[in-house]
């Protein structure tokens, strides 16, 4: 059985951040993601598809996340029911994400942030969340550690660029 979703969208609204009579946080939120194509009139559909995290990854992203942003969230899809105030059955379809990436830069201040983006993961480990930094997410965006001694985050030159002239390489050093 297999049950994992990646979605990559914009929040709709700030995230809510609530606690269980036990005292366990939790944050609600949706994100409105692009369809991959038009509709008849030529116009951009979204889907508006709501979140949950928990724990310490729900207080991550009630600090941190805000309407607009573009995040990628990673985890499963939960159908759950009850019955409202006038005896009707509800189902609500959400993500239960235990993986937040955020993908845009802070612009307004707060937490530094690298421009590759940060994970914040949380979910069952108990623990509560872990940051991570992710792919690209070395300063410059786009190598590891420092080049040259330099760890600059304006340095973003490619280097595994030919610039146009041949490549320098023996023999011996070619696999095959």
């Amino acid at each position: 059985m297999l049950n994992r979703v990646i979605l990559i969208g914009r929040l709709t609204r700030d995230p809510e951040l609530r606690y269980t009579p036990a005292g366990v946080a939790v944050t609600q939120f949706t994100i409105a993601v692009d369809r991959p194509f038009t509709s008849g009139q030529g116009e951009r559909e979204a889907d508006f598809i709501p979140v949950v995290t928990w724990r310490q990854l729900a207080e991550t992203c009630a600090n941190y996340l805000r309407k607009g942003r573009l995040t990628a969230v990673e985890g499963r899809i939960q159908v759950r029911n009850y019955e409202n105030n006038e005896g009707k059955r509800v189902y609500v379809t959400e993500v239960i994400a235990d993986n937040v990436r955020f993908l845009e830069s802070n612009r307004e201040g707060g937490a530094p942030r690298e421009e590759g983006g940060n994970s914040y993961s949380g979910g069952n480990n108990n623990g509560g969340g872990s940051f991570g930094g992710g792919g690209g997410s070395s300063y410059g965006g786009s190598g590891g550690g420092s080049r040259s001694g330099n760890n600059s985050r304006n340095d973003s030159r490619d280097p595994f660029s030919d610039d146009g002239r041949p490549i320098d390489i023996s023999e011996d050093d070619l696999p095959f």
